[in-house]
């Protein structure tokens, strides 16, 4: 695969208001990403995972070029977009390469028709009617929601309204997709259709996707998993690599999941079980094989 995304030795610090009034002593600034160097392949699923505060979501605003980075750079698709001054030309051409979509689905609808809504991005890019229109009957087919073209967004669910936000931004036909905590303000089933969506993408699309979360369910849906702490990057693996690691990523204020945490308990009981199992399916496997063995022994 090639290389669509390339970062290296990225700094961010947010500026630090001071109180003049109050005379004090300006404290340093914090840096949320710290020389944070990677690669992400065109057509992979990466899963970046981090507590509040870790500099998972800077990091996202700097990839989509919302924030400028102190220093360090960024290539995208071949194009360093951190050299010297972009013209706005450049920038617009990077963004429509780098499609993101954020934690609360309202904040992205701007329309009060779904097709509407869906069409707002292509009409900006001038594309003419008849290639607009099968966009977003394209997009809307892709997420599930053609049925809802007619419908006003306010009246659907939360999941829905993800679901026509994500549709907007395929309608622009991005290269990637960098999901900032998307299902964060989700329920359960809203969460479910949205990493439906997000893997299906992924793999009938050949969509490149960054998916910004701190539920380690989504997370073991991802090809590459990338943990970040203190601004840095922490860990970088498969998920059944990272996962592996249970008290480094305790150590790191993170959960794991729930079949990770039931294995790695068994293990410490005694109990011939492997390490980095993720799915309850695995889990289930690797449990049954044990006690069989552990039977056969006593016997």
């Amino acid at each position: 695969m090639s290389i669509l995304i390339k970062a290296e030795h990225l700094t961010y610090s947010y500026p630090v208001e001071v109180d003049d009034t109050a005379g004090a002593q300006a404290a340093p600034a914090k840096k949320a990403v710290d020389d944070v160097s990677f690669e992400i392949e065109e057509g992979s699923f990466v899963a970046v995972l981090g507590h509040n505060g870790s500099g998972k979501s800077t990091l996202a605003k700097l990839l989509n070029m919302i924030l400028p980075c102190d220093s360090g750079t960024i290539t995208i698709d071949g194009k360093e977009i951190t050299a010297g001054e972009l013209s706005e030309e450049e920038v617009y051409d990077v963004r429509k390469k780098i499609g993101m979509v954020f934690q609360n689905p309202d904040n992205q609808i701007v329309a009060t028709v779904v097709e509407e809504d869906v069409a707002f991005g292509p009409e900006n890019l001038s594309l003419p009617s008849e290639t607009i229109r099968q966009r977003v009957d394209e997009a809307l087919a892709t997420v599930g929601m053609t049925k809802y073209a007619r419908h006003a967004p306010h009246k659907l669910s939360g999941g829905q309204k993800q679901r026509v936000a994500i549709a907007g931004i395929i309608a622009m036909r991005p290269k990637c997709i960098i999901f900032d905590e998307s299902t964060a303000m989700l329920d359960p089933h809203g969460r479910r259709e949205v990493m439906n969506t997000i893997e299906r993408l992924n793999r009938e699309e050949g969509i490149t996707v960054i998916m910004i979360t701190h539920y380690m369910d989504e997370a073991t849906r991802a090809d590459r998993v990338i943990v970040m702490n203190r601004g840095k990057i922490y860990m970088d693996g498969s998920p059944s690599e990272i996962f592996c690691r249970a008290e480094e990523l305790w150590h790191a204020g993170l959960e794991v999941p729930q079949a990770t945490e039931f294995v790695y308990r068994l293990k410490e009981l005694g109990l011939p079980v492997p390490v980095g199992v993720y799915t309850p399916e695995e889990c289930a496997k690797v449990v049954k094989k044990a006690l069989e063995e552990r039977k056969k022994g006593s016997v």
